[in-house]
C-alpha cells in the first residue's frame, strides 16, 4: 500500500508540473522555427508529395489595384467616374482610377448573369418564360418575350449578351436557379468567390437598385472569369445573330438582334495595332454609359479594359479608344 501511495503522489507532482508549464502561456517560449514566409512549415506554404514549396496567394494569378495609376496623363477620363486596364497575361496595371469605388453597373451585370447560368447548366438547357419576364420600367432594353415562350439557354446568352435584352435575364435566371431570388444569390455567392467584395447583385439584369452595385476591379474578376468560356467568348465577338424560338402554342418566333457594342458596330475603330474581340455595354440614367472590353494585341495577347459612369455614349468610345492605346506604350 505505501508502495502505491508512493507512486500517486510522483504521479501528481509530475501532473502538477506539467500543468504549470501550460499554464505560463507561449509569451516566454523560444521556437525552434521562427515565422518565416518561405519556410516549409510556414501557414503560408504546403507539402505536396516528397517537395516542399510556396503556396500560391489568392491573387497571384490576378492583376492587383493598390491606388490610381493615371500614367503621363494621356487619357482624359475626367468626364467618366472609373476606369481600368488591365494586362491578362502578365498580370500587369496598365490604367486605373477609382478602380474599388462601388458604382452602378447598368448592363454590365449581364457579364454575371451570363457567367453563373454557363457554370450551372448546359446550352441546349430548354427554358420556359413566365410572368417574371415582362418588365414595365421606361427604357428597359427587351426582346418581346411572353409567358410560355420556350428558347434554349445558348439563345438566351446570344440576345442577352448581345443585345442586352432585360426580359432574356429574367428568363435565365428563373429558369437556371429555379428562382429570380435564388439565381440572384447564387450571383452574389459567386462574386464573393472570385474576390468581388465590393459587388451586391440585386436583380440579373443591372435596372437600378440601391443595394445593387460593384466596381471597376470587380467586373474585371468577373469578366476574367467569363472569358474562360469559349461559348462566352463567340458571342460577344458577333456583330449580330439570328434566330426562332417558340410560344406557348409551339408557333415559331423569329428574332434577329445586333450587338450593342459600338466598336464591332463599325462606329468607333480601336488603336493601331489593337483588336477588340468584344464586351458588354450598360447604361442607365443611375449608372451612366458604361463598357467592359476584351481586347488583344498583335502577338494575341488579351487586355480586359472597364470604363463607368461616363457621361454619354460619344464621350465613352473615345476615352476607350484612349485607354486601349496605352496598351501599344508597353515595352
Amino acid at each position: 500500500m505505501k508502495c502505491t501511495n508512493k507512486v500517486r503522489r510522483i504521479c501528481f507532482c509530475m501532473s502538477l508540473i506539467l500543468c504549470m508549464s501550460l499554464l505560463t502561456g507561449c509569451g516566454n517560449v523560444a521556437y525552434t522555427f521562427p515565422y518565416d514566409v518561405n519556410s516549409s512549415v510556414s501557414s503560408f506554404n504546403v507539402l505536396a508529395g516528397t517537395g516542399a514549396g510556396r503556396a500560391e496567394p489568392f491573387a497571384a494569378d490576378l492583376c492587383v489595384v493598390t491606388e490610381d495609376q493615371t500614367g503621363d496623363g494621356s487619357v482624359d477620363m475626367s468626364q467618366a467616374s472609373a476606369a481600368v486596364l488591365f494586362d491578362v497575361n502578365n498580370k500587369k496595371v496598365l490604367y486605373s482610377k477609382n478602380a474599388h469605388e462601388r458604382l452602378y453597373p447598368a448592363s454590365l451585370t449581364k457579364v454575371m448573369t451570363a457567367l453563373v447560368a454557363l457554370q450551372n447548366a448546359s446550352p441546349d438547357t430548354v427554358l420556359t418564360a413566365t410572368d417574371s419576364v415582362k418588365i414595365t420600367e421606361s427604357g428597359a432594353q427587351l426582346c418581346g418575350l411572353k409567358a410560355g415562350d420556350t428558347m434554349t439557354l445558348d439563345q438566351a446568352l446570344h440576345i442577352l449578351l448581345m443585345y442586352s435584352a432585360n426580359d432574356a435575364a429574367m428568363l435565365i435566371a428563373e429558369n437556371i436557379g429555379g428562382s429570380v431570388d435564388h439565381f440572384v444569390e447564387m450571383m452574389n455567392e459567386e462574386a464573393q468567390r472570385l474576390g468581388a467584395t465590393n459587388t451586391s447583385f440585386a436583380n440579373p439584369h443591372g435596372l437600378s437598385d440601391d443595394n445593387h452595385y460593384t466596381s471597376a476591379y470587380d467586373l474585371y474578376l468577373i469578366f476574367n472569369e467569363a472569358i474562360k468560356y469559349d461559348s462566352f467568348n463567340e458571342i460577344i465577338h458577333m456583330t449580330s445573330y439570328q434566330t426562332a424560338y417558340y410560344d406557348k402554342d409551339g408557333k415559331a418566333k423569329e428574332l434577329t438582334v445586333n450587338n450593342t457594342n459600338r466598336f464591332l458596330r463599325g462606329d468607333f475603330q480601336a488603336p493601331e495595332n489593337i483588336t477588340v474581340i468584344g464586351g458588354k455595354t450598360g447604361t442607365t440614367n443611375a449608372a451612366g454609359h458604361c463598357l467592359i472590353l476584351l481586347s488583344r494585341d498583335t502577338s494575341g495577347a488579351p487586355y480586359i479594359s472597364v470604363i463607368l459612369n461616363s457621361s454619354a455614349s460619344d464621350v465613352l468610345y473615345p476615352e476607350m479608344v484612349q485607354l486601349l492605346e496605352q496598351i501599344n506604350n508597353v515595352g
